[in-house]
Order: C-alpha cells, then structure tokens, then sequence
C-alpha cells in the first residue's frame, strides 16, 4: 500500500458512489417530481411500481458516499458537514417520507391515496431541491479557519447553490421520464417523452451556466481548462476538448431518440450527459475536496487508516455492484399497473 496514492483512490471511489447515487436515485427522484403531472391515477401506478423494486437499494450509494468521506477523509468531513446541515437534514428528512409514501400508498384509497401522493412528490422535490443546495455549497467554496469551518449557518444558501438547486431539479425530471419512456407504452411514454422534450433545453442551459460560474469562482479551475480571460490556451483546452463536445453530441443524440420514439436510447442519452457533467466538475474542482481550502491529500485520514478501510471496500464495492446488476436485471421487464410488475412479451410469454 506504500506505493499506492490512498487519497487519489479513495477519492474515486467516493466519486464513483456519488456518480451511482446521483444517476440511480436521481431517476426515481424524477419520478416522484414528475408525479402530479400524470394524466390519470392508472399512469401513477404504473410510474410508481416501475421504481417500487429498486428505490431503497439505489440509497446504499448514498450511505456509501458518506460514510466512506467521513471515514476516508475525516478532516473534510468535519469541514464541511457544518456548512451544510440544514439542507442535508431536509434531505433526510423528505427521503423517509418518500420511503414513507412508498409503503402506504398501495394501502391507501381515496382522500388517504391523494396524501400519500402528494407527500411521495413533495418528499422527491424537497430531496432533489436539498442536494443541489448541497452540490451548490460545494462548488462555491467552503470558509474554513484552520480545518474548522468558520462561515454562517446560511452560507449554503446563495443565488448560485438556488440555481444548482433548480438544475438538480430539472435533470432528475429528465432522468425521471426517460426512464419511463423505457418502462411504458401507448400514452404514457408519449407524455414522458413530451416532457423530456421539455426538460432537455433547459439541462443544457443550467450546464452551460454552473460551468462558467465554476470558472469565475476558481481561477485554476479556468487555467486548468486553459481559459484565463481574455486569452485561451490551446494546448490545455484541447485536450479536455472532447467533454462539452461529448455533450453537444450526446444532447443531438437524445433529441433525435426523442423524436424517432427510440425505447432506451434516451435514458441512457441522459445518464451520459449527467455522468459528462460530473466529469467536467471533477476536472474543475480536483484536487479539492473541499474546494477551495482542503486538498485530498491534505483531508486524508492516516495512510494505515486508509489501507484498512480500503480492504473492506475492495471486498463489499463488487457485492454492491453484483447485487445492483442482479436486480435490475431481474426487474428489467415494463411495469404493469396495480397489479405489480411484469415482463415485457419478449421476456415472458404467456402460456
């Protein structure tokens, strides 16, 4: 382990849990968003027992993420988390009433099954409004006096980390209804493919503008890209070149899946432009992990600490995975309504 660069490993592994968190949970999030916009209470069966087997499992990437930050870089942990409390509590908080919601509405009826959703989506807004409060703090810099944090206990909540928010927001209702477009058929895919429609300008603009924004906070993160206006440099910036041209050509890519009514293309049109996005910060921000004061070497815990825990992860991180792949895999089939979940023709046919 003397030779290896525990921090450099230990932050792509955390980046990488953040990054399944974010796709996996984000589309069941969009769900939920989307939720009061369907047309009939049949299409919210259907929406909701499309992410009934797989919602709770998406979260082990949060639990992941977060114990392996406070135990990998306990100093950062320490540094941050204050900076953040409020919005993480609100976080937690509209996750149990989501999981709340989840449960007693395939009980409920009536008035009882209008509660239920309204607090699964409202549990999903607050959830996905809560993170993009959170990614919003992060990217504009944390005030830390020595390790501690020093700032307000609003700091978090600024014009930026408000816009972040509302790009969380957008992109999970993104992710939301092409994962319905893969999960449905007849009206139903047609209205999520409508508001993927709707939701794709608007995640191209919040890119574009939380990416200036991340080089106006940080002047290395623009000498990285090889900006520093008003002069570019060339020999920087081609080689990340390919990143936003990734994107443009992915974002063409998803319009066209939209239009020609493609089944997975754009869901995984849109995990593309998520994951390009998060590949973009990270070139940005790195090797900040609270930018811009804690650098992952300086945040690290003790190199043996390190070693140890890196040990358990290498032998639960494939476990997660396996068990991941399994269940999507088992439940790969379109959702039925309140009958449960079923298999498309082509997996099952019947007797």
């Amino acid at each position: 382990m003397e030779t290896l660069d525990l921090p450099v490993i230990w932050s792509i592994i955390l980046g990488i849990a953040v990054l399944m968190y974010v796709v996996l949970d984000g589309f069941d999030l969009g769900i939920g968003i989307l939720f009061p916009l369907a047309r009939t209470d049949a299409h919210r069966d259907i929406m909701m027992n499309s992410v009934a087997p797989v919602w709770d499992g998406n979260e082990t990437w949060l639990v992941l993420g977060g114990g392996g930050l406070f135990a990998a870089f306990p100093m950062a942990f320490g540094a941050f988390m204050p900076a953040v409390y409020m919005p993480i509590t609100l976080m937690l908080a509209a996750l149990v009433f989501r999981g709340v919601a989840f449960e007693f509405r395939f009980k409920a009826k009536g008035r009882g099954r209008r509660l239920w959703d309204h607090t699964f989506n409202i549990g999903s807004v607050v959830a996905a409004l809560s993170q993009g409060l959170v990614l919003g703090a992060f990217i504009q810099g944390t005030s830390i006096r020595g390790t501690a944090f020093s700032g307000g206990s609003f700091d978090w909540l600024t014009p930026f980390s408000i816009m972040v928010a509302f790009a969380v927001l957008v992109g999970y209702a993104l992710l939301g209804a092409t994962w319905m477009i893969m999960k449905s058929d007849g009206p139903l895919a047609d209205w999520a493919r409508r508001w993927a429609m709707r939701c794709l300008p608007a995640v191209l603009a919040f890119m574009a503008a939380v990416s200036f924004a991340v080089l106006l906070f940080d002047i290395q993160a623009g000498q990285r890209w090889g900006i520093s206006w008003p002069t570019i440099n060339l020999e920087k910036l081609l080689p990340l070149a390919p990143v936003p041209f990734a994107v443009l050509g992915l974002s063409l890519w998803l319009y066209n899946a939209l239009k020609t009514k493609s089944r997975y293309a754009p869901f995984f049109c849109s995990i593309g432009l998520f994951v390009l996005g998060y590949l973009g910060l990270a070139i940005s921000i790195f090797p900040y992990v609270v930018p811009y004061e804690l650098t992952i070497w300086k945040a690290a815990a003790a190199p043996n600490s390190q070693a140890m825990l890196l040990i358990g992860v290498l032998i639960l991180l494939p476990l997660i995975l396996a068990y991941t792949a399994y269940v999507y895999w088992v439940f790969r089939g379109k959702a039925d309504g309140p009958g449960g979940y079923g298999h498309t023709s082509h997996d099952q046919s019947p007797a």
